[in-house]
C-alpha cells in the first residue's frame, strides 16, 4: 500500500523510524498491538466519529474528539490503537505523519519449513520463492522455497481453476494459512498469497541464496580407497554434487539417464537413492521423490533419439500438467562422445542442461560446448578402468554420507563388471569382503544385475534391482536368494547360447599375431532372448581369451551392426570409427566405444565391405598385453 504522504510497501523507515502497518485480510484483534499505529478503512460514520476496518477481522471506532478530519465511507487514512476495551473493542485514534515506511502484517507466526511439523493445525506465514505451480482437479499447489526447506501451499478458488493467477514461477511471495499433516508431510491450506517486492523480496532472496549455497556444498568426505588417478577427478565431481543439490533446491527435477549395465546400474542406484533421500530431507512434499527424479536405463551406448524425443516429451508434458521446471538430464556411463551431441542439440532448443559423468573415450571438441559439466578420466589422462560406477559411489556419498555403509560393495561390483584392472580393484575387493562378498558373490550381483536389466527392457526395476544390488535393501537374505536366482538362470542362459554359437566361431591368425574370432550372432545364436547379441560376443571372447591365453580380438555380426572386445591389443576403437566413417563411402558407419570394446553400426548391404576394412586395421594394431577387454558391451544389439 502507498499513501500520498507515505512510503511504498517494503521501504525502510525513514529518520525517527515512523512505521504504519497494513494488515492482512485475516489478520485477527491478536495480530494488533496498543500505541501502533495502522492503515484504516472508514466502514461508517456516525454522529460521535467513525468506524474503521484494519483488516476482514479488526474493526473499531476513531471517536469524534480523536478524528483531525471529516471522512466518508471509503476514505483511508492512519490510525493509532489507543485503548482495547475489557469486552474487546478498540478505540483508536488519527494520527498524522508527513512520512513513514508501510509494513505488511501477515496473519500467523512466521516459521521455517522445517519447523512447521511442530505447527501443525496453528496459522503460519511462510516467505520464499514459488518453485513449482501444479493446478489439480481441486487446489492450485505452489511449492514455496525458505532457506529451509520446501513446502506445499494448497489455495482453493474452486474445483480445478487457478487461485492467484497473478503468481507466477520464481517469484518471492508471502504465504499466511494453516498447517495441516498431509500424505506423511505437512501442507499450508493458504489463506493469503501475496508477491513481495522492494527491500522486504530482496532480504528474502537474499537469505534464500545464502541457504541455498550452504545446502548445494557436498559433504566433506574421504574417497573410499587410496588412488592417486581417482583424486585427478575429486574436484570434477564435487562441481557436479553441488549441481545436482543445487538442482533439487531449486525445484529442478532430474532425468537420469544411464547405460543398462552393471557399471551403469552401480552408477545410476547409489545416485539414485542418494538424491531421493537428499530430497526427502528437504521437502514437506513425501511425493516430492518420486516427481522430481527418474532413472531411465538407456540400451544404446549413446544418448539415442528415440530417448531424447521421449525425454523431452514427458518434460513438456510436465511442465503443462503439473507445473514442473524443465529437467536437468544426467547421463551417467554414456554421454561422451560425437553420437550423443545431435540429442544434445535437440535438448538445447529448450535450454535444459546437461551433466555428463562417464569413462568411455570422449569426444570433448564435440560435446563440452553443449553441455555445463563433464566429469571422465579421459581427460586427466586416465582411461576406462576407473569405472563410472565408482565415480558415482563417491558422488552418491557427497550428496548422502550416510549412505557410505550401504556402497562399500559397489565399486567392486562396478569394476568386476567391467573388467576394471585399476591398481585400486584389490583394496575395493578387501571393502566388499568387510561387508562379507567375495570375488565370486560380487560376479554373481553382476551377472543377476544384467539379467534382470535384460528382461526389464526400458523399465528401471526401482525395488527389484536395489534389492540385487543391495542398496537401502532392508532384507540381506533376500537379496542374497534373488542374487543366487538371477545369477543361476544367467548362468544356464548364457550355456545355452554358447552351446548353440561356439561351433560357428571362425578363427584366423592375423598378422600382428593376434587370435581373430567372428561369430554371426544374428544367424548362430538364439535372438530375443538371453545373453543378447552384444553380452553373447563377449562370454565366447571370454572363452577365447581363456582358452589361448594369447591376444585375441571377438567380433560378433548382424546385418548392420558389429561389436567389438581385445584383449592385449590396442585397437582405439574410437578412431577406427572414424577411420571407417571416411574410408568406407556409403557404409553408413557410426559407433564408439573404449579402446578395446565398443560397437558400430553400419548399413546391412555394406557389412562385408565395413568388417574387411575394420579387419585390416586390427591387423595393424599394436600389441599390448597390459590392455584388457571389458564386459560393458552395448546390448542393444
Amino acid at each position: 500500500m502507498s499513501s500520498p504522504t507515505g512510503t511504498d510497501d517494503g521501504a525502510e523507515a525513514p529518520d525517527g523510524g515512523a512505521t504504519v502497518y497494513d494488515l492482512a485480510a485475516e489478520c485477527t484483534a491478536e495480530d494488533v498491538e496498543q500505541g501502533k499505529r495502522y492503515h484504516a478503512t472508514v466502514n461508517g460514520v456516525v454522529d460521535y466519529g467513525v468506524f474503521v476496518d484494519l483488516s476482514e477481522e479488526v474493526s473499531g471506532l476513531v471517536h469524534d474528539s480523536n478524528l483531525l478530519g471529516r471522512y466518508d465511507v471509503g476514505d483511508e487514512f492512519v490510525v493509532e490503537l489507543g485503548e482495547v476495551r475489557p469486552d474487546g473493542d478498540l478505540s483508536f485514534e488519527e494520527v498524522q505523519l508527513s512520512d513513514y515506511a508501510t509494513e505488511h502484517v501477515p496473519h500467523g507466526t512466521t516459521a521455517a519449513v522445517t519447523d512447521l511439523d511442530d505447527a501443525t493445525g496453528d496459522t503460519v506465514v511462510v516467505e520464499g520463492q514459488v518453485v513449482q505451480i501444479k493446478q489439480t482437479g481441486g487446489p492450485t499447489v505452489f511449492q514455496v522455497r525458505d532457506g529451509t526447506g520446501i513446502v506445499p501451499c494448497a489455495a482453493f478458488e474452486e474445483a480445478g481453476v487457478r487461485a492467484h493467477p497473478g503468481i507466477e514461477m520464481d517469484d518471492i511471495v508471502r504465504v499466511s494459512g494453516t498447517a495441516e499433516d498431509r500424505n506423511g508431510g505437512v501442507q499450508v491450506e493458504v489463506d493469503s498469497l501475496s508477491v513481495l517486492e522492494g527491500d522486504d523480496a530482496a532480504d528474502v532472496q537474499a537469505d534464500l541464496d545464502d541457504a541455498l549455497a550452504n545446502a548445494a556444498e557436498p559433504a566433506d568426505i574421504d574417497p573410499l580407497v587410496e588412488w592417486d588417478a581417482f583424486e585427478k577427478l575429486w574436484d570434477d565431481l564435487r562441481e557436479v554434487a553441488t549441481e545436482l543439490r543445487k538442482t533439487v533446491l531449486s525445484g529442478r527435477p532430474i532425468r537420469m539417464r544411464h547405460h543398462a549395465d552393471g557399471d551403469g546400474l552401480c552408477a545410476s542406484v547409489p545416485l539414485q537413492v542418494a538424491l531421493e533421500r537428499f530430497i526427502a530431507d528437504h521437502y514437506e512434499d513425501s511425493d516430492a521423490p518420486q516427481h522430481l527424479l527418474k532413472r531411465l536405463p538407456s540400451k544404446a551406448p549413446y544418448y539415442e533419439m528415440e530417448d531424447v524425443t521421449r525425454d523431452l516429451n514427458f518434460a513438456l508434458e510436465d511442465r503443462t500438467r503439473h507445473g514442473q521446471k524443465l529437467p536437468m538430464v544426467l547421463m551417467l556411463d554414456n554421454g561422451s562422445t560425437e553420437e550423443d551431441t545431435p540429442a544434445y542439440r535437440n535438448l538445447r532448443h529448450y535450454d535444459i542442461p546437461v551433466v555428463v559423468v562417464d569413462h568411455h573415450h570422449p569426444d570433448p571438441e564435440a560435446v563440452e560446448p553443449l553441455i555445463e559439466q563433464h566429469v571422465n578420466p579421459y581427460l586427466h589422462d586416465e582411461d576406462y578402468r576407473i569405472t563410472t560406477g565408482m565415480l558415482c559411489v563417491e558422488l552418491a556419498r557427497m550428496i548422502d554420507p550416510d549412505l557410505t555403509e550401504d556402497l562399500k560393495h559397489v565399486p567392486a561390483v562396478a569394476g568386476l563388471s567391467d573388467r576394471s584392472e585399476s591398481e585400486a580393484m584389490g583394496d575395493y575387493l578387501d571393502l566388499a569382503a568387510e561387508k562379507g562378498y567375495d570375488e565370486d558373490d560380487l560376479r554373481d550381483i553382476g551377472e543377476a544385475l544384467d539379467y534382470a536389466t535384460h528382461w526389464l527392457r526400458y523399465s528401471s526395476g526401482e525395488r527389484l534391482i536395489t534389492d540385487a544390488l543391495n542398496v537401502s535393501c532392508d532384507d540381506r537374505e533376500r537379496h542374497a536368494e534373488l542374487v543366487d536366482f538371477l545369477a543361476d538362470r544367467a548362468e544356464r542362459d548364457v550355456q545355452d547360447q554358447l552351446d548353440a554359437a561356439m561351433s560357428h566361431v571362425e578363427h584366423e591368425r592375423l598378422d600382428n599375431g593376434a587370435h581373430l574370432y567372428r561369430i554371426d550372432v544374428e544367424n548362430h545364436a538364439h535372438r530375443f532372448t538371453y545373453p543378447a547379441p552384444g553380452k553373447t560376443t563377449g562370454k565366447i571372447h571370454d572363452e577365447k581369451v581363456a582358452e589361448t591365453g594369447d591376444p585375441v580380438i571377438t567380433i560378433g555380426y548382424g546385418p548392420d551392426f558389429a561389436v567389438l572386445r581385445s584383449d592385449g591389443v590396442r585397437l582405439d576403437i574410437p578412431r577406427m570409427v572414424t577411420e571407417l566413417t571416411e574410408e568406407v563411402n556409403g557404409g553408413g558407419v557410426s559407433g564408439g566405444g573404449h579402446l578395446v570394446v565398443g560397437s558400430i553400426k553400419f548399413v546391412s548391404g555394406m557389412r562385408e565391405e565395413v568388417i574387411d576394412a575394420l579387419v585390416e586395421k586390427m591387423a595393424e594394431a599394436e600389441i599390448d598385453e597390459e590392455l584388457g577387454s571389458s564386459t560393458a558391451l552395448p546390448e542393444e544389439v
